[in-house]
């Protein structure tokens, strides 16, 4: 593991190092600009974590910190099987960390990328697994504002990670900036506050249409924006635009679900349970896995 940046913006842990007396650094696994995301083993729970690691020059930012501290307390309401664990955090010292659970899986978008069109065997059940746990934010009070494939790791169930800009309701309404990734942001969260549209939980339900429509289509729904376009719809096309057009031969309720979540005023978007109600029948059709164990009637 090694790292070409400056010491101002990356600790340059090789593998063996220690991030702290308990946490040992086994890889890098990527970063934003202000963490550094390493695979570690951890004394304490005896096995290997994810630790977020904020960049040195970012180690004294006020806001910075307040980030971490934000995502700790997402992550301890958030408490949803269908999400990443938060274990413990530590803002103050010379390396302030969140460590989280380390989930075994690839992401939705590393398989897209490799493999392209999920199979509804594969999107069916981890849009319900989504909409569960969409389910759970509201009543919790998480908005995760940043749902896209390739903060979502693919297994059974599905698991959300990356709450780094997740927050209560009250705090997305008083969003007047643009939070999230571009290509999957609610209209309300690419111009906050235009027609008195603010962010919420049901942009939410947005980044799961979009997810969703990404998984089936083997592409994104939308036309890519100019990041410097001068307003907001030519920075972000779905302000206006419709989305493309789905693969033929997809279920109408699939079809039609993806079309309601995707709908511009977060009001026309159904509410997670609507969403699982919807695809139950879609699941309910597929083909039962076959049992390949045989049951020993006579226990030893």
């Amino acid at each position: 593991m090694t790292s070409s940046l400056a010491p101002a913006e990356s600790w340059c842990l090789q593998e063996g190092d220690a991030i702290t007396p308990e946490l040992t650094a086994l890889r890098l696994l990527g970063g934003g600009s202000a963490y550094e995301a390493f695979l570690a083993f951890d004394e304490i729970t005896y096995g290997p974590v994810v630790v977020k690691v904020v960049r040195p020059a970012e180690a004294d930012d006020a806001e910075t910190l307040h980030g971490l501290e934000r995502e700790a307390r997402a992550l301890e309401v958030a408490n949803h099987p269908v999400v990443v664990r938060g274990l413990r955090h530590q803002v103050d010292g010379p390396r302030p960390h969140l460590v989280l659970e380390h989930i075994e899986g690839p992401r939705l978008s590393t398989l897209i990328r490799r493999h392209g069109r999920l199979s509804e065997q594969q999107y069916v059940p981890l849009a319900i697994d989504l909409a569960s746990a969409l389910h759970f934010f509201r009543h919790a009070d998480v908005c995760h504002l940043d749902i896209k494939p390739s903060n979502l790791i693919m297994g059974s169930p599905a698991r959300m990670i990356d709450l780094s800009v997740a927050r209560s309701a009250a705090s997305a309404t008083a969003i007047r900036g643009v939070i999230g990734t571009d290509a999957y942001l609610a209209p309300e969260q690419a111009d906050p506050g235009s027609g008195g549209q603010v962010p919420g939980y049901a942009s939410d339900v947005w980044g799961l249409g979009a997810t969703l429509f990404h998984a089936i289509a083997g592409e994104r729904p939308f036309r890519a924006g100019h990041r410097d376009g001068a307003t907001p719809y030519e920075r972000h096309p779905q302000v206006r635009d419709v989305p493309g057009p789905l693969p033929s031969g997809i279920a109408p309720e699939v079809a039609e679900i993806i079309g309601a979540a995707l709908a511009p005023a977060p009001g026309d978007r159904p509410l997670p349970h609507e969403i699982s109600e919807a695809l139950e029948p879609v699941l309910a059709r597929q083909p039962k896995a076959r049992l390949t164990f045989k049951v020993n009637a006579s226990p030893a």
